[in-house]
Order: C-alpha cells, then structure tokens, then sequence
C-alpha cells in the first residue's frame, strides 16, 4: 500500500457549511491502496452514568444504506432500522465498552480512546486503514486519520456511530430497570434536570461517574461524614483524626 497522508484530523471548514456524509474519505484512502477501512466512532463521553460504548465498521464500497448518517441526526425509528441493516450488510462490524470504574480510573478521553481500539480488534476482518471521528488516533498498528465531524462525513464512521448509539441507548433502557428513579431511559445518563434532581434525591449509584462534578458533589458529604465518625473532638472545638 502507497504511503498515506500524516494523520491528521480533517477540519471542517466553516464557510463550506453542514458536512455531508459520504465515501470522500473512504475514496482517498483507497487511492492508497486500502481495502478494508474501518469506520471508528464512540458514544457516551458526556453523561455522569454507564459505560462509554465504541464501535467500527467495515462497509464494502458499493454498500448503500438509505438515509445513513451521524447518529445524532437520525431518528430513533431510523436508527434501531439501520443497525440491523449494517449489521447484516457490514463486511465486519463489532461493539465495544469500557465501564465505569475504568473510566473513573484512567478518566474520559483515554476510556474512549481504549474502547474504540477494543472495537477494532474485535473486528472479524484486520483493517488496513481506519478514519476515527473526533480528533485523537488510536494505538493500533494502520494507518488512521481521525476527521472532526467524522459522523456526519464519512458513511463508515456514520455506520459505527449508529451502531455504537443503539447500543448504548438500549443498554441503558435496561439498567433503567435495575435503578429505577433515575429517568435513564429516557435521558441515557446525560446530565438532564431529570437525571440532576434524581441524584440529588437519591444519590448516587455504582453506574454513576465518580469523577464527574454533580456525583463527587453528591459522594463528598458522605465521605466527610464517614472520615468524622472517626475523628476526636479536641478542646478547642478542632478534630483530630486516628493514624491508619
């Protein structure tokens, strides 16, 4: 294969206005010499709860699929349609997810960048190139270029975007069941006035994101009053808290 490009994202420019989806990218990796590209995206940065879940694709050039685009701006009907319909016409496609202690652990952006390499791997077929929405590349040995916009440019990203969100959404339908309270179905985790005031009410829950603002507001006053169980009262009113 004819050496690429520098990785570099592709900017969208503002004069140009909306992206439109479709086989650019794919076409001018081809020119390279790719022959399984993959389309790499990932949902579930934002939200204060559940995992971040990723995605990639592999299409054949001629697949079409009506109505492909960034997930965002497809209706849910049309999205749960074009996940089976990916899914039964991808050359390969796989789902991946990183949990919440993980992304507590090693924080957002490094928890995406490590599902979205999950997905790749998991791929049926080794791709020879990769476009990756957002600006970041991943630790994988291929030649990759990452595209601002990506889901709303490339019909492979836009694919793995679909499936990534369907996921994710239905997922959370499920864990609405097991935390009940908390409007997760219908919100998915995002920080909605729904989901601020669940938390303040109920607090929070394993699945909560430990590092984000409003859960750590809510955790601090537990774990204070947790460390004070354990202080001494001094005489001068200050406390004096016990060695491990």
């Amino acid at each position: 294969m004819a050496k690429p490009p520098l990785s570099r994202p592709a900017n969208k420019n503002p004069s140009a206005g909306t992206p439109v989806c479709g086989w650019k990218l794919e076409k001018a990796a081809r020119k390279f010499g790719a022959l399984r590209i993959a389309g790499v995206d990932e949902v579930g940065r934002g939200p204060m709860f559940g995992p971040v879940v990723a995605a990639a694709v592999i299409l054949a050039p001629r697949c079409r699929l009506e109505g492909l685009n960034d997930s965002k701006k497809v209706s849910e009907k049309r999205r749960n349609e074009l996940d089976i319909e990916i899914r039964a016409n991808a050359v390969a496609w796989s789902i991946a997810a990183v949990d919440v202690e993980i992304i507590d652990r090693i924080n957002i952006r490094r928890a995406s960048l490590l599902a979205m390499k999950q997905a790749v791997e998991t791929l049926a077929l080794t791709p020879d190139y990769l476009l990756i929405d957002g600006v970041d590349t991943i630790d994988f040995p291929c030649p990759q270029q990452s595209c601002i916009q990506g889901d709303g440019t490339s019909f492979s990203i836009a694919a793995a975007s679909i499936l990534a969100k369907v996921y994710r959404d239905r997922l959370l339908v499920e864990l609405d069941g097991q935390f009940p309270g908390y409007g997760l179905a219908s919100h998915k985790g995002y920080c909605s006035a729904e989901h601020m005031e669940a938390l303040a009410r109920l607090g929070p829950t394993p699945l909560h994101r430990k590092n984000w603002s409003p859960v750590a507001q809510q955790l601090l006053p537990l774990e204070l009053a947790g460390t004070l169980d354990d202080a001494l009262v001094l005489g001068d009113g200050s406390l004096s808290f016990a060695a491990e």
